[in-house]
């Protein structure tokens, strides 16, 4: 069997396998599968990770797999395991240069200086997490494509489907963004192959850099080559091996060894390092672009005060969530967790969290709310950025019964939108709805006379601090509906003693 035909099924395997992991990610389907093996296995996603918390969380010692063919073989995991790799490469074959004429092709593989910006925005992504600050997320190619699959493909494939992929349909904030700049990214390949994998992935240039002296490396034979240049025909990395070799562009996908008519490569151990580019070829000027660039990011965003001083009352963060800087060490953007809530409240922040936050979760209680026996996203957090707690700890029963239920939020009465407060209306829907024990909405019976002078009884409902959780039940039920009467913000907060609500005398009612 040729090497090209055992790497097309490792594509197929491994492209089939993630997207059977995005799938199965659903309350129905979820049984035990490991479905964030992908990121668990991505290194950059560990090392990023491991900066900006100064420890490893347990699963992404998976990443070990990856980092040990990488230093043997090259950047393997590009071209025999990466789904999103493979979509490239796919969608380049079908409409790109992938079936033009040899010339044209040859011309496309051949290397360009602007495949150092991945190296440039490797650079920025680690200074900024150096500070504290995890933006790998935004670009590396594993977490890209599970945000695009949850957020983007399959909500659009559920309403086109004739019948219904999920139980109900799913909406996302800015899944238009997330799927146009797929569409982009993807459409690229139109132009430059593997445009995405070339110019851009920050986890090829980790990989690269990690490869750059591999021990296992193609060696041209001058004696034999006749410059013939057909080693570029296929050459998915634009790595240069009618030359000297570029190693860390390698996408060790043998394509230059079974195209070569005269047999002048092959794939050696430890060839005298004189026949290739060792190191990856970044300027100094662009690689202090980069230093440049993650420093200003973390220092413009930090300074705002979004994370801490001047937080959005919106951005109200998953149960178990870590406290909001430490959320931004660890979360990779990955939207496994939105993926997999089963109400649809958790979705993708755009500028409500800063620009740090751009991508992370939070909860919208207009869409969904937080269901009370659900504690799914810390079950497919890959970093710990959502911790795993159990029912009873959410709940606060049991063990945990002294420290009480996790709070997200505290919910707040709007008395000039709500029914039996200004509008003479009856109703105790979020009274009905509250799911804690005892109920943290009550309501006084109030008798009030009408402007037509008719009395009427009303029962006019309250919030106890001390007993809401801020699961949003009750504003996602209000019959208020475009701008609810009660609303959730994330005051009161278990994850951070700096947002607790402060009440003088106690708890109080709202």
């Amino acid at each position: 069997m040729k090497i090209r035909t055992a790497r097309r099924i490792s594509q197929v395997f491994f492209f089939s396998l993630f997207t059977f992991f995005v799938v199965v990610t659903d309350l129905r389907y979820l049984k035990g599968y490991p479905v964030s093996l992908f990121l668990e296995l991505d290194p950059l996603v560990a090392f990023a990770t491991a900066i900006t918390t100064h420890a490893i969380y347990k699963g992404l010692l998976w990443s070990l797999l990856l980092i040990i063919p990488t230093i043997l073989l090259g950047r393997v995991f590009c071209n025999w395991i990466c789904p999103y790799g493979i979509l490239h490469h796919f969608i380049g074959w079908i409409f790109g240069k992938g079936r033009a004429a040899d010339p044209v092709r040859i011309e496309s593989n051949r290397y360009r200086s602007i495949y150092q910006i991945k190296y440039v925005i490797l650079i920025a992504m680690i200074v900024a997490a150096l500070f504290g600050s995890l933006q790998i997320g935004l670009l590396d190619p594993i977490c890209l494509f599970y945000r695009s699959m949850s957020t983007a493909i399959l909500p659009a494939l559920n309403l086109a489907a004739p019948s219904s992929v999920y139980v109900r349909q799913y909406f996302h904030a800015g899944a238009w963004a997330i799927g146009f700049l797929l569409f982009v990214l993807v459409g690229m390949n139109v132009f430059i192959p593997r445009f995405f994998c070339r110019v851009l992935c920050p986890l090829g240039a980790f990989l690269g850099t990690l490869s750059s002296a591999a021990l296992w490396r193609i060696e041209r034979d001058p004696t034999k080559c006749v410059d013939c240049d057909l080693c570029l025909k296929n050459c998915e990395g634009a790595s240069d091996p009618h030359t000297q070799l570029r190693k860390s562009e390698c996408f060790v996908c043998f394509n230059c060894i079974e195209d070569c008519p005269e047999d002048a490569l092959s794939f050696k151990f430890m060839p005298p390092l004189q026949h290739e580019v060792t190191a990856p070829a970044v300027p100094a000027r662009r690689a202090f672009l980069g230093v440049l660039l993650g420093g200003a990011f973390f220092g413009f965003g930090r300074s705002s005060g979004d994370s801490d001083r001047n937080y959005s009352k919106k951005v109200i963060r998953p149960p178990g969530s870590v406290e909001e800087k430490e959320f931004l060490e660890r979360c990779i953007k990955c939207d496994q967790c939105i993926r997999v809530c089963p109400t649809n409240v958790l979705q993708a922040a755009i500028f409500a969290a800063g620009i740090e936050g751009i991508w992370t979760p939070i909860l919208n209680m207009k869409v969904g709310y937080c269901e009370l026996n659900c504690t799914l996203c810390g079950e497919v957090c890959p970093t710990g950025a959502i911790q795993r707690i159990s029912i009873e700890e959410k709940t606060g029963v049991g063990a945990f019964a002294a420290q009480g239920p996790v709070r997200i939020g505290t919910a707040f009465y709007d008395h000039g939108r709500c029914l039996p407060w200004s509008m003479e209306t009856p109703c105790v829907v979020c009274e009905e709805v509250c799911p804690v024990s005892p109920k943290a909405i009550f309501s006084r019976e109030v008798t009030i006379t009408r402007r037509d002078g008719t009395p009427i009884k009303l029962r006019q409902p309250y919030v106890e601090p001390s007993l809401c959780i801020g699961c949003g039940i009750c504003e996602r039920e209000c019959p208020v509906t475009d701008e609810a009467a009660i609303r959730v913000t994330a005051i009161g907060e278990t994850r951070s003693r700096d947002r607790r609500l402060l009440l003088d005398g106690g708890a109080k009612s709202s």
